[in-house]
């Protein structure tokens, strides 16, 4: 749904994926219509049509990573925000609900990816706390550190 504001308003599930030694683990990709903006995000997306920020939490973990988790291994939300974004020539108002799941190992598999996302998405990488802390890279959330220090 767009509001007045041009903003397509959107439910999101994220979910800050842990390894063992809790490093979370961050896509890097860029908007499409401005290539040069690049940041780092953690894995999550848009609810389908009626499903549950659960339900996406647990797809969206699989599509962007190949790694399966039951709705029991996914704890959350742990946290609830609203953000606004441009995206590939539009505004997104985004409510977005994030999850902690804990991977077994640090093994992941991008082949799920949808087309979208392998058009703008290049490389994904486990991340300290300490090291986010300390990149010149753009991350989202930009307040990831202080989210990962509580949850881990």
């Amino acid at each position: 749904m767009t509001h007045d504001g041009g903003h397509i308003d959107r439910r999101a599930a994220r979910v800050l994926l842990l390894d063992p030694d809790g490093r979370v683990l961050m896509l890097h990709g860029w908007d499409p219509a401005r290539p040069e903006h690049t940041y780092w995000f953690t894995v999550g997306g848009g609810l389908e049509p009626g499903e549950t920020l659960l339900e996406a939490a647990v797809r969206e973990a699989f599509e962007e990573t190949g790694l399966r988790f039951r709705a029991d291994e996914m704890v959350g939300p742990v946290r609830t925000d609203t953000v606004s974004f441009p995206f590939d020539g539009h505004w997104y108002s985004q409510e977005q609900s994030f999850f902690v799941a804990r991977a077994a190992g640090t093994q992941i598999d991008l082949s799920r990816l949808n087309d979208v996302e392998q058009g703008c998405i290049d490389e994904a990488r486990w991340w300290s706390a300490a090291a986010l802390e300390t990149t010149e890279d753009r991350f989202y959330p930009p307040d990831l550190p202080d989210l990962l220090r509580a949850v881990v």
